[in-house]
């Protein structure tokens, strides 16, 4: 492709499949890297218009804007300027030192089908729970803590969280689960970049899933925490090259 060749506005599109609602941002994000993996959008090209993008995604023009922004930050695109400027896909993306790979897959999947076993039994459990005035409050206290935890320690302090619910599900054992499928979750998404907006999107989820625990909801909570665990899922299978 040269500098003054336009790029077929369309090419490319057929391949982009709708995004599920519910974790919109992260599926966005991953159907884009999904389709840079498979050269849909090889390094040096063009990506399709903003509005087509959208279009194809099933997405708003302001979550696909966020999610190319982000993509930017992460070294994944680059903006060229002109006339026929526009987000280019890079040829090295920085991921950091060691970013996941297509032979870390076993691994992510046997992570991601075990937390889709324990965390939403957890939280439906620890909805169901009769908690006390003190557990009510340090399950606030840890999501007031993530919710205005900085970059550097948003992860662990949501880990706590997670293992905080699992502790009111009653069951030692789950909790210990969760607990273990928490920290193979931290390990794999320290190889990732850290996206603000995906940040964003699961404060607002872990609003909604401790709600539904306080308000003894177990099939929502249930519910809700499987959602936010899918929004975890498409980034990491995103993020695999």
């Amino acid at each position: 492709m040269t500098e003054n060749e336009p790029v077929e506005p369309n090419r490319g599109l057929q391949f982009l499949g709708q995004v599920r609602k519910g974790n919109v941002f992260e599926e966005t994000v991953g159907q884009l890297l999904r389709s840079m993996r498979l050269g849909v959008f090889p390094p040096g090209e063009k990506l399709p218009a903003e509005r087509d993008l959208a279009e194809s995604l099933g997405v708003s023009r302001a979550t696909l804007r966020d999610a190319l922004a982000e993509l930017q930050s992460a070294g994944f695109l680059s903006i060229q300027r002109g006339r026929y400027g526009g987000a280019v896909v890079s040829a090295s993306p920085k991921t950091g030192a060691e970013p996941l790979r297509q032979t870390d897959r076993p691994r992510v999947e046997d992570v991601l089908v075990y937390r889709s076993v324990v965390e939403p039994a957890a939280a439906g459990l620890a909805a169901a729970a009769p908690l006390s005035a003190e557990q009510r409050q340090r399950l606030m206290a840890a999501l007031a803590s993530l919710d205005s935890a900085e970059k550097e320690t948003y992860r662990p302090l949501d880990a706590r969280l997670h293992i905080m619910i699992a502790d009111l599900s009653g069951s030692a054992l789950l909790a210990k689960a969760v607990a273990e499928a928490r920290d193979a979750t931290s390990e794999l998404l320290n190889r990732i970049p850290f996206l603000e907006p995906n940040i964003e999107h699961s404060r607002e989820q872990h609003s909604r899933i401790v709600a539904a625990i306080m308000a003894g909801q177990p099939d929502e909570a249930r519910a809700l925490m499987h959602e936010h665990l899918e929004g975890t899922a498409a980034l990491l299978r995103g993020f695999l090259d």
